[in-house]
């Protein structure tokens, strides 16, 4: 038995002379399964064993920024209850006929994404309070945050609802891409600084003065700027 690391960004080639009926476990990190004609398979996470007789894969990658590590167990695998994984609890992936235990998956999946739901309601908390604060020092120095239309002012707690409102639907974003995405983190800042930028247009066609619009504005990057970061980095610590 021998361990294989792989760097962040890695690939090894699987040497079918070498590693025929070999089981594999990764024991740290996450590795996605390269098949034939290079086709990009299943990307297993943490305690995720599988056989690689028959499968077709030719390559590992490590799709994560941190290094991988893949248990090797050849030529013959040791007893199966020595793995929490074992071999009759695995499903056949309809993608290359990879092998990995769902159950195993699912127990490694949930508590990742409960620390992200944890972080990210935390943030979002922050977020809802820096924006009111920030809202109430703009009222302060004298914005009305009167919009033309329907001519009443924005309260407070409005700005709270909102920020809070989007705040989940981005903690939501980042679960999905953190289930479903090979590189969730670079994948949400991308998707929420587009969001972010969008959200900009509104507040300019609003017909409001000059003071309330430059402050709608800053109010929609206040927190931007509290989860972005904040999920983006959650989201490396729990891919890796």
């Amino acid at each position: 038995m021998r361990t294989l690391a792989l760097r962040g960004g890695g690939r090894v080639a699987v040497v079918a002379a070498e590693w025929h009926d070999a089981f594999l476990v990764v024991t740290r990190g996450r590795v996605q399964l390269e098949l034939r004609d290079g086709e990009p398979g299943p990307v297993l996470g943490r305690d995720v064993g599988f056989w690689l007789r028959g499968t077709g894969v030719r390559a590992l990658r490590n799709p994560g920024r941190r290094t991988a590590r893949v248990r090797i167990a050849a030529p013959r695998p040791a007893p199966p209850h020595t793995y929490r994984m074992r071999r009759n609890d695995m499903n056949s992936m309809n993608d290359g006929g990879a092998v990995a235990g769902t159950a195993s998956d699912r127990t490694g999946r949930a508590p990742r994404l409960g620390r992200l739901a944890v972080t990210g309601f935390i943030a979002a908390l922050a977020a809802m309070a820096a924006t009111t604060l920030a809202a109430a020092l703009a009222q302060a120095v004298g914005v009305d945050f009167e919009i033309p239309e329907g001519g009443e002012a924005i309260p407070l707690a409005g700005f709270a609802v909102v920020t809070g409102f989007f705040s989940i639907v981005g903690v939501a974003i980042a679960a999905a891409l953190l289930r479903w995405s090979t590189r969730p983190a670079a994948r949400f800042v991308w998707t929420a600084v587009s969001l972010t930028a969008i959200s900009l247009i509104p507040p300019l066609l609003s017909g409001a003065d000059a003071a309330t619009t430059t402050a709608l504005l800053g109010l929609h990057l206040v927190p931007a700027a509290v989860m972005i970061p904040t999920l983006a980095r959650s989201l490396r610590t729990q891919a890796d």
